[in-house]
């Protein structure tokens, strides 16, 4: 290949270069331009990375401490999981409590629709709450065995938030808070809660004031006591329920039916895995363990919103 001799002058090469220069730099400009589109197009779907301390996400949700709270006993694998399901059900009592009570407040000041949405919430929660059951569902002896002496006197009915719930459901009884009373912060909220009333309670005062027939020894019963059924409320449920289905306090009756099968179920799916897990020993906290369970099952919450149905 032959090379041709450059018969331009000094100039003209040196035009020529700067007219390339300009080429090439305004390519780069036009990419650069291009580039920056890009990015600006992108930005809204980028996330921030760079945080000065901690994620906002850790800021609200405080993940680091929830994760760090499992601290086993035994080097099983499997009490891992008896540990963070336990854990993970300490944490729904919380919020289902928290909808109870918003629930009874609103019932209180006449606010329907309001107890209504906690209640309805508060449904939704009871099944994932149930659902917590299925990691331990099927837990034999041995499994279980291999860890449980890890846990001492610990057991389910000595949680201060599982009491709360039981508490707002009419289930009051003072012996429940002996075991907290190392506890002052706990035993106090419990005894507040002892005294205070239960959810059915403010259901029974919004009926009355409703014009239902509501004995006044129920509504002015001693709340620290356990809820005893009325053959006059079963009567105020059996009016309701014979009226209009969508009228407002029948709507409310099925929403507490409905949380109170889910606590039936509840209990029933407690008392199938213990069954499952050790029979019928003595309980770790030196409860009866299965026998107990079994009267928890037997107890029916809102009764009269049950033996009602026999009259409609």
């Amino acid at each position: 290949m032959s090379h041709r001799p450059d018969t331009r002058t000094a100039d003209d090469r040196e035009a020529g270069d700067r007219a390339a220069g300009d080429r090439v730099a305004d390519h780069q400009t036009a990419a650069g331009r291009a580039a920056d589109a890009r990015a600006a197009a992108a930005g809204p779907e980028s996330p921030n990375l760079d945080f000065a301390g901690t994620t906002p996400y850790e800021d609200y949700v405080r993940a680091d401490v929830l994760t760090h709270l499992q601290h086993p006993l035994s080097d099983d694998p499997g009490e891992m999981v008896f540990l963070v399901t336990t854990q993970v059900m300490e944490l729904w009592f919380t919020v289902i409590v928290h909808e109870w009570e918003t629930a009874g407040r609103a019932l209180r000041e006449d606010r329907l629709p309001v107890a209504m949405a906690a209640l309805r919430r508060s449904a939704r929660e009871l099944e994932a709450l149930n659902a917590s059951w299925r990691p331990l569902a099927q837990l034999t002896p041995a499994e279980f065995n291999a860890y449980r002496a890890a846990l001492g006197e610990g057991s389910g009915f000595q949680s201060a938030m599982y009491r709360r719930m039981e508490f707002l459901l009419g289930e009051k009884s003072s012996s429940m808070l002996v075991p907290h009373r190392g506890a002052p912060r706990v035993h106090e909220e419990l005894e507040k809660a002892l005294h205070e009333p239960s959810l059915y309670d403010e259901v029974l005062h919004l009926l009355a004031r409703r014009g239902h027939a509501v004995p006044r020894a129920v509504l002015e019963r001693d709340l620290s006591q356990r809820y005893e059924p009325r053959a006059e409320v079963e009567a105020v449920w059996a009016e309701i329920y014979s009226g209009d289905p969508d009228a407002d306090l029948a709507r409310l009756g099925e929403a507490l039916t409905d949380v109170a099968e889910l606590v039936w179920r509840w209990r029933n799916d407690h008392l199938v895995a213990t069954r499952r897990a050790m029979g019928a020993k003595t309980g770790t906290g030196g409860s009866a363990g299965v026998a107990w369970l079994e009267k928890r099952a037997a107890k029916t919450v809102f009764p009269e919103l049950w033996t009602a149905r026999s009259h409609v």
